[in-house]
């Protein structure tokens, strides 16, 4: 009787009605995105902490390691493809930033099985960059298109850069540069090098956020359709991915809603499969389809799967990770209070080897 009486029970249940979707991932983007806001104002603490020898945020050195969240590590995807490139050539694993390996490697892991569900529903830029082109639709009444040969050109600037590290890191760059590079000072304080590009703002930064700011605000994911070198990495990884939306001709009614929605920009309602390296598995076309059985997914072209069960998935394939890391002692990292101690106050002054 509870289950039948429970609206949140009968709308996931209704398979003519998959709005919950939608919610479901503006929810579990917005509680990462805030957990990541948080976890950034309590390393800005951390790092103020060495640079006023100890005025700001007191306690034992236990307590003080332990305020620094390994989460701001994700922001660290280049050191995490060189931590990458060790482990697997070498078996060495990062202690230095581990976390930022471990969030690395369960994005393509994700990216293998359930397209490229990190930046859908993962991926706290991806979360911001829907929040500006739908504030831009609010003030202009709609977000713009680029032209499709301009639009082609610009999606291979990610790819282009994606080309440049996969070069640089994974071809050229020995495994002992490698170590040598995680072993030294600059390496051990990227984060807060990281951290004062945001604080420390240059000119040329602010004014390059700036205009992706506004761009953002007229092109649909500015940022993850056209300069995202990570994001163009999961799409090709996805190509293997057993999961893919399929669409049922014979069900479907044209209404266009799929493709009018999609936030990828692709033609969704013109498809039987959706291949495309930019789908970011979000699932807004599958929630925007009001007829049953034409938009869904499926398991390798054949069998349907439930949309909340491939939602889930992502949540417990990226965060189950992070749970085995932690329980084999592979997410917090092994630099001490004293390096910190040593390093973080000339981190200004410190410059990649």
């Amino acid at each position: 009787m509870f289950f039948v009486a429970c609206p949140v029970y009968n709308i996931i249940m209704d398979t003519t009605n998959r709005t919950y979707l939608r919610y479901a991932r503006y929810a579990v983007q917005g509680e990462i995105l805030l957990f990541l806001l948080y976890a950034g104002y309590r390393f800005f603490f951390f790092v103020e902490h060495f640079l006023t020898q100890g005025i700001v945020l007191q306690g034992t050195e236990e307590t003080i390691l332990l305020s620094r969240f390994p989460s701001v590590e994700g922001f660290l995807p280049i050191g995490a493809l060189m931590s990458l490139k060790l482990w697997v050539v070498e078996g060495v694993f990062d202690h230095v930033h581990p976390a930022g390996l471990v969030i690395f490697v369960a994005a393509l892991v994700l990216a293998l099985v359930l397209k490229k569900g990190f930046c859908g529903w993962i991926c706290p830029v991806g979360a911001i960059s829907d929040s500006v082109w739908k504030l831009g639709k609010m003030i202009f009444g709609r977000n713009f298109t680029i032209p499709w040969y301009a639009d082609s050109g610009l999606r291979s600037v990610k790819y282009i850069l994606l080309a440049f590290f996969i070069y640089v890191v994974v071809l050229k760059m020995p495994s002992f540069a490698i170590l040598q590079f995680i072993g030294g000072d600059y390496y051990k304080i990227a984060d807060v090098k990281m951290l004062f590009f945001f604080t420390e703002m240059s000119t040329t930064t602010a004014v390059s956020l700036s205009l992706l700011f506004i761009l953002s605000l007229f092109y649909k994911n500015f940022w993850c359709r056209y300069l995202c070198p990570y994001g163009g990495l999961l799409g090709l990884i996805s190509f293997f991915s057993p999961l893919k939306i399929m669409r049922n001709d014979a069900a479907c009614i044209h209404c266009g809603k799929c493709t009018k929605n999609c936030p990828s920009l692709l033609p969704v309602e013109q498809l039987q499969s959706v291949r495309s390296p930019e789908c970011t598995g979000c699932l807004t076309c599958v929630s925007h389809c009001p007829a049953n059985g034409a938009l869904d997914v499926s398991l390798a072209g054949k069998k349907a799967v439930t949309p909340l069960i491939a939602a889930l998935l992502v949540v417990v394939l990226f965060f189950g990770s992070i749970g085995i890391a932690k329980l084999t002692n592979n997410w917090h990292s092994t630099v001490t209070y004293e390096q910190y101690q040593r390093l973080i106050p000339q981190a200004a002054h410190l410059d990649h080897p």
